[in-house]
């Protein structure tokens, strides 16, 4: 889940920030540190729409030195919930029976800005057939 971004001056003096493999993804900062950081953001916001519209996601390109943007833990882990109920071929209401839990619990696991607990993510990550594996790196 980590994209490239392209980085290029604005007129107005600003950092446009565009995804390659992401055009509804689109941000700009007043420098680089900003718009990295608007790019997280806009990624989060572009991921929400294909989930709302129930569409895959792009698979990132290669990085090819490029800066790159990234989603947090949180809302990582509630994308690879969509994935996973994506490979079985179900939709949210599928989700919900597995669980055996309404279809708004399925709504906050996934909402990418709700708290969900990890008691939650870990059994619907369960009832899906899949796991998670964490990787822990030093930030260059």
């Amino acid at each position: 889940m980590r994209y490239p971004v392209n980085l290029s001056p604005d007129d107005d003096g600003s950092i446009l920030v565009t995804f390659p493999d992401i055009p509804e993804a689109l941000t700009r900062g007043v420098d680089v540190a900003d718009a990295l950081s608007m790019a997280v953001d806009a990624l989060e916001t572009a991921l929400r729409l294909y989930m709302r519209e129930w569409r895959d996601f792009p698979i990132p390109s290669q990085v090819n030195g490029r800066e790159t943007a990234s989603l947090g833990l949180r809302s990582a882990l509630k994308v690879a919930i969509y994935r996973a109920i994506r490979m079985r071929d179900w939709r949210k209401p599928d989700l919900a029976r597995a669980l055996d839990a309404d279809l708004s619990v399925v709504d906050q696991l996934l909402d990418l800005r709700h708290a969900s607990t990890v008691a939650e993510v870990e059994a619907a990550f369960t009832v899906c057939g899949v796991e998670a594996d964490i990787m822990i790196f030093e930030r260059a």
